[in-house]
């Protein structure tokens, strides 16, 4: 049986007429800190063995000929025309728009992708959609940026074009976890460091629950406005708090 990644590959190759690059971006699971990414705390997450899959390659012009595999529907849209929005092709369009902001050369392209990952699972499926976009862009433009650069052009995604106030845990997770490890990273400064995580009498379990999430339209974006008046509150009578 082939994997994903033949699957998206051949399925470009067929719809295209010619190869493709191809790159996964992983989701993630958070072992403890929920909600201090954006308050300045410390976050532990792990990247997943789930992931998503990009077959993409430049196509010499300013169009951009899009299929998501994974809902077997296309769309073809101008890089001046990028639009706000919450379906799956507004995260890519915010990332697009991150490095046209930078004035990096990125041009049009036709791209597949589809992926592992249950999306509204609480595994990241955006951010590994957004931060594998943004890692082929890098690459088969050649723009050099860096992953936390990147990590943050998908955050911009998800901040500006689909309106979800999250913080820098889930790209930066997607974008620098390592196989048996999990990151512990401190997020006033984001520097981080790998914890091993590979023991013969423990294992973690992913389980399903059945409950479907979207950070669009949830009370994230409300809770995180909640922890930002408590600073204001705080800063009242201790002025030197910035966050909680």
């Amino acid at each position: 049986m082939p994997s994903l990644d033949q699957v998206v590959s051949q399925t470009f190759q067929k719809r295209f007429k010619r190869k493709p690059s191809v790159f996964q971006a992983p989701g993630r699971l958070n072992l403890i800190g929920e909600h201090t990414d954006y308050n300045d705390g410390f976050v532990m997450p792990a990247a997943v063995d789930r992931y998503t899959v990009f077959a993409i390659a430049p196509n010499d012009n300013d169009r951009c000929n899009i299929y998501a595999y994974d809902f077997q529907e296309g769309v073809t849209f101008n890089l001046r025309d990028l639009n706000q929005g919450e379906t799956w092709v507004n995260y890519l369009m915010g990332v697009l728009e991150g490095f046209t902001q930078k004035g990096l050369p990125v041009r049009g392209i036709d791209c597949i992708f589809g992926g592992n990952i249950p999306t509204g699972a609480g595994l990241s499926s955006s951010a590994s959609l957004c931060c594998g976009f943004a890692f082929a862009l890098n690459e088969i433009f050649n723009c050099g940026l860096s992953r936390l650069a990147l990590a943050k052009i998908a955050q911009y995604s998800e901040n500006d074009f689909v309106g979800v106030n999250c913080g820098l845990m889930d790209q930066y997770a997607s974008l620098f976890g390592k196989k048996d490890s999990a990151l512990l990273l401190d997020c006033r400064n984001l520097h981080h460091e790998y914890l091993p995580f590979l023991f013969e009498d423990v294992e973690i379990l992913l389980i399903d629950s059945r409950v479907k999430h979207s950070l669009a339209s949830s009370a994230y974006n409300e809770r995180r406005a909640s922890c930002e008046r408590g600073v204001k509150i705080l800063q009242k009578h201790h002025p030197h708090i910035h966050s909680l």
